[in-house]
């Protein structure tokens, strides 16, 4: 079973290491890891995707709660969310086969953000499986693909969700006090 893993911890130097210990010692895989500035200052955002047993993700949770800087987990594999992922995918590209590379790339709704007279580099956002379409088709026309750089996951719940954290720290006041107006007028 594939767990995400949403945890906010303090913006400090260790801090990733520590979380990548963890895994080591538990001995299971980290699939993708993405970590970045939050919405708050002197936080991240690490979205984290392993797979393991079920019992193994609320032990894995757990334990990630109780490592130095990390201020609230979230295991969001079972809960309504929007999974994206990045990929620059730098191709061979001659004036010959530039405008099927054109074509290719409108096709998968990606972009061209860099050309020279040698290569031109695709960027595209998407679900992991919309990706990997668009890598298993330039990877027909052999040495094709020069270079590939992928973001991993970043995954976010839908609706109103904000993590206790943010909670604590004000970051869902406004929205529940739009709520708590809304339902007095209903009354």
């Amino acid at each position: 079973m594939l767990h995400t893993f949403v945890a906010y911890v303090e913006d400090l130097p260790g801090v990733l290491t520590r979380v990548a210990s963890l895994f080591r010692r538990l001995n299971i895989n980290i699939h993708s890891l993405t970590v970045g500035r939050s919405e708050r200052p002197g936080l991240s955002r690490l979205t984290l995707v392993c797979e393991a047993s079920g019992e193994a993700g609320h032990r894995i949770r757990a334990s990630l709660f109780k490592l130095e800087n990390v201020v609230d987990v979230d295991d969001i594999a079972q809960a309504p969310a929007v999974t994206r992922e990045l990929a620059l995918i730098k191709v061979a590209a001659t004036p010959r086969n530039r405008a099927q590379i054109f074509d290719l790339v409108e096709v998968f709704r990606a972009r061209i953000v860099d050309l020279t007279s040698e290569s031109l580099m695709i960027e595209m956002t998407g679900v992991e499986s919309k990706i990997e379409g668009l890598i298993e088709v330039l990877r027909e026309d052999e040495g094709r693909i020069l270079e590939i750089c992928r973001s991993g996951k970043m995954t976010m719940r839908r609706g109103h969700h904000v993590s206790s954290v943010l909670r604590a720290m004000g970051a869902g006041d406004a929205e529940e006090a739009r709520e708590t107006q809304e339902n007095a007028v209903e009354s």
